[in-house]
């Protein structure tokens, strides 16, 4: 079935997002991809690109899941969806052996029914079912969002902090062992009983963050509410781009900003971490690249975020002229940023030393286009919620590596989970 497309005009793109957030939170299942106004990557691709309603879907744990997304996805359409970090057991002889609290599906993606891209004053309308001005004037009759009001809650580490400190320097012991050059080392922070209004969480993390790959999905009770800064892979024609961070820093005040952003510039550390994944990238891209088509387009790059400076590389590369857009993704599945350096080991040491299934955390939401493009982002910086139990997940983590210091790397973990805890005006009860 053809959707119908339509073109409309707003006056207030801001009033309209936020009627759109309010018509889109009643379907079951939706997705929301939102730049939050920010083009620290250069002007993006939209303001805010939204899929609701389910047409079809798979949803599917490790095993042959990849393989079903290829067929799925090759009837030439709109496709939204996430992959888990666990998809690593497909795609490597591994396997995952701690608790998962929210409980997504290793993969899900869904045509949705209706189409809507904001982009400036213009909106884009598809539609399977209802007529474009229909829906336009439904959502344009609805109130804006009323400002969140969230309730007390408490989040709890599920690792108690002793145990973090001790972990980092069994990690660095394997560092000097020779098992692994880099490992991403992460810890998990529950809130339980809580009443979540997702759609205002979501809102009010992209006013504070504004980070350009931001996503808010809902899986029936399932949610991601997400703040993500990084690009994991995309595809435009035959070009691919993939942004991986390593290195953080705060951000400060005035004269101590730019001092900040030097430090993390010049950090011996963190370009060492930096360099050691981008090598990992440009070694997965071989798979599926033109020989001789990889380039490093930066290296180094630091990047100003509401909270923090990142350090960036950017990596591209030309697609082989048969290459299978899943396959490639598969190919390069879980993203080096997220494991570390060499990739299976450190993927076996991560199950070893972590005490909670990564799940969605860390894995990939994103979408593909009828032309099979992608653009795919890495699940960090995000608010996992299952509105059934009243859990709430948040995760965090970094690089570990010889010259890393434990207490550090602790702190880097709350100041990367510190938006999302204010956002939910949470309460982190130490152990």
């Amino acid at each position: 079935m053809d959707r119908i497309r339509e073109v409309f005009t707003c006056e207030d793109p801001v009033l309209f997002r936020q009627q759109l957030l309010q018509w889109i939170s009643a379907f079951d299942v939706f997705a929301v991809l939102d730049s939050c106004g920010n083009d620290v990557y250069g002007p993006p691709a939209f303001d805010m690109l939204c899929g609701a309603g389910m047409a079809s879907a798979i949803s599917l744990e490790a095993g042959d899941a990849f393989q079903a997304l290829e067929s799925f996805a090759a009837t030439g359409d709109w496709f939204f969806g996430h992959l888990n970090y666990d998809l690593k057991n497909e795609t490597e002889s591994l396997s995952s052996s701690h608790p998962d609290s929210i409980g997504f599906p290793d993969l899900f993606f869904f045509r949705p029914t209706i189409l809507i891209r904001l982009q400036g004053h213009e909106i884009s309308i598809e539609s399977l079912t209802a007529s474009p001005k229909q829906i336009m004037d439904t959502i344009v009759c609805l109130e804006p969002l009323s400002s969140y009001q969230p309730g007390a809650m408490q989040m709890h580490p599920v690792m108690p902090r002793s145990a973090y400190l001790n972990k980092v320097e069994a990690i660095r012991r394997h560092i000097i062992n020779g098992d692994v050059y880099e490992l991403n080392f992460c810890q998990e922070f529950l809130g339980k009983n809580a009443r979540l209004e997702p759609v205002k969480v979501f809102d009010a993390l992209c006013a504070a963050d504004k980070a350009p790959m931001s996503v808010l999905h809902r899986n029936g009770d399932r949610y991601l509410i997400s703040a993500s800064p990084e690009r994991f892979l995309m595809k435009q024609g035959n070009r691919l781009l993939s942004m991986p961070i390593k290195g953080t820093i705060r951000r400060g005040a005035g004269a101590d900003d730019e001092e900040l952003k030097e430090q993390l510039r010049q950090s011996i550390k963190d370009r060492a971490e930096n360099v050691m994944i981008t090598d990992l990238v440009r070694n997965d891209l071989t798979r599926f690249a033109k020989t001789g088509s990889i380039r490093v387009d930066e290296l180094f790059g630091v990047y100003p975020f509401a909270r923090v400076f990142q350090m960036i590389s950017t990596i591209s590369a030309e697609l082989q002229d048969d290459a299978v857009p899943v396959k490639t993704i598969r190919q390069a599945f879980p993203m080096g940023s997220m494991t570390g350096a060499p990739k299976v080991k450190a993927m076996e040491l991560i199950d070893r030393y972590e005490v909670s299934r990564r799940g969605l955390y860390s894995g990939a939401f994103g979408y593909f286009t009828p032309d099979a493009d992608f653009d795919f982002n890495v699940v960090i910086r995000s608010v996992l919620y299952n509105q059934r139990s009243g859990v709430v997940s948040v995760q965090a983590g970094g690089a570990i590596v010889y010259d890393s210091d434990p207490v550090q790397e602790y702190e880097e973990c709350l100041l990367k989970a510190s938006s999302l805890f204010d956002v939910l005006r949470a309460e982190l009860i130490q152990q």
